[in-house]
């Protein structure tokens, strides 16, 4: 959220616009699927560890559920706007279904800072949440799952309160739970390696392999560490990462020339993949400004944070050597810049497709909980694996037969399966 008047969801809008226009949707399609079906807003009064009350206000959007229940993040952002979640909302109605999972789409927030908030806050937050809304989600009709700022242990004591609220067991409420109560192995990699799976495939398109190509990468939560771990093994070199310092409210990139080393990196950071800046100077790292990751003299960029990180104003920033661009956070190119992009010939791998392992793996959890049978480890990322090639050559197929940029065909694809489940149920 680098620009105060960057609105996501009138970009989210934008994208769908030029799709329908592309696919000449009729006009009760795009009045359907150019806005959420259902949006609810909340207030969540938490009694503070000091005694008195806070309100924070809630959100959960549901885009559209005509291929199957909403599914989509709960985040906590201190910057979080409806708009956002509108959004991100709809951006998973797209998600679920350029990689076929039978769900639709939804997205939540809570405008808050868990840096500043106890644990104990943290689970009041979470209960407040479910409290607000529980009537309205559920295993099969919209499922929850992690997003920024928010982990396994918020997932579990969300369930924790549906359950009470309920008098049952529904581990199907919630996916991204701990392991052992009803969680997936696999999950916390899914994401990160499904960047990596579509990147692989197209480094074998582009006959370019592997251990001959560096990468730069915005973020180092979650995604981004899962991301340069199975890049490494492919045998990449990550040369620059970026990173966010809650004291300074900014963000830096931490450079080496010879390449990062993970396991290091990761033990001078906290849990919300922040980098002790003065152990990563000790370690040898170059300490730059947080811009710096998307100027570097690399063969792929990978943004891996927040939406709207490469705009018009800095996509010329990007250095001549890179070749792809592998979307691992939500929204993280303007369309302006996507233009800049396409014209210089640098090939993208959209969010829609890099980045969404991580819902399918939710979704591999959501049938683990539905059979309460649960699959080894290999076997999930095996799947995860099949899931992500299978859908990246299907958009890399219909972008070379009908010339069209990544993600025009990713979306062609992924709003087309949902105008045709709305048609079949008589909707439009």
């Amino acid at each position: 959220m680098s620009s105060s008047s960057f609105n996501a969801f009138a970009m989210a809008q934008s994208q769908f616009d030029k799709i329908a226009e592309m696919l000449d949707l009729d006009q009760a399609s795009r009045d359907l699927l150019r806005t959420p079906n259902r949006e609810y807003h909340f207030n969540i009064p938490v009694r503070m560890d000091s005694g008195n009350m806070q309100i924070f206000r809630g959100f959960r959007v549901q885009h559209n559920d005509a291929r199957g229940p909403g599914k989509g993040g709960v985040r906590f952002h201190p910057m979080e706007t409806i708009d956002t979640v509108r959004a991100l909302s709809m951006w998973m109605t797209w998600k679920t279904a350029a990689v076929d999972i039978p769900l639709g789409g939804s997205k939540g927030g809570i405008i808050c800072d868990p840096h500043n908030l106890s644990l104990n806050e943290q689970e009041q937050l979470c209960r407040g949440w479910v409290r607000q809304i529980a009537r309205n989600v559920g295993p099969v009709t919209d499922i929850p799952a992690p997003d920024v700022m928010t982990n396994a242990q918020h997932m579990l004591w969300m369930l924790d309160e549906f359950e009470v609220i309920f008098g049952g067991r529904y581990p199907g409420f919630i996916t991204g739970k701990p392991v052992g109560v009803g969680g997936s192995l696999g999950r916390k990699e899914a994401t990160g390696y499904g960047v990596i799976i579509t990147l692989r495939e197209m480094l074998k398109e582009l006959d370019i392999r592997p251990m001959d190509t560096t990468a730069s990468i915005q973020g180092f939560g979650n995604v981004a560490q899962h991301a340069i771990d199975l890049y490494h093994q492919l045998g990449g070199k990550t040369l620059c990462v970026s990173s966010w310092d809650q004291e300074d409210q900014t963000s830096y990139s931490f450079k080496k020339n010879d390449g990062i080393d993970l396991e290091e990196l990761r033990s001078i950071t906290n849990s919300f993949g922040g980098v002790d800046k003065a152990k990563a100077k000790e370690l040898g790292y170059e300490i730059l400004d947080g811009e710096d990751w998307l100027k570097q003299e690399v063969d792929i960029l990978i943004p891996a944070a927040l939406e709207n990180q490469i705009t018009r104003d800095n996509v010329a920033l990007i250095s001549e050597q890179v070749k792809i661009i592998a979307e691992g956070a939500n929204g993280p190119t303007e369309p302006a810049a996507d233009d800049e992009i396409k014209r210089r010939g640098i090939q993208m791998i959209p969010d829609l497709l890099a980045n969404a392992g991580g819902v399918t793996c939710s979704y591999f959890e959501q049938v683990q909980n539905n059979m309460n049978y649960y699959w080894p480890r290999d076997e999930v990322l095996g799947k995860l694996d099949t899931k992500m090639t299978t859908s990246y050559i299907a958009v890399s197929e219909l972008a070379r037969q009908k010339n069209l940029y990544m993600r025009d065909a990713a979306y062609v694809i992924a709003i087309g399966r949902v105008v045709q489940a709305s048609k079949d149920r008589g909707w439009i």
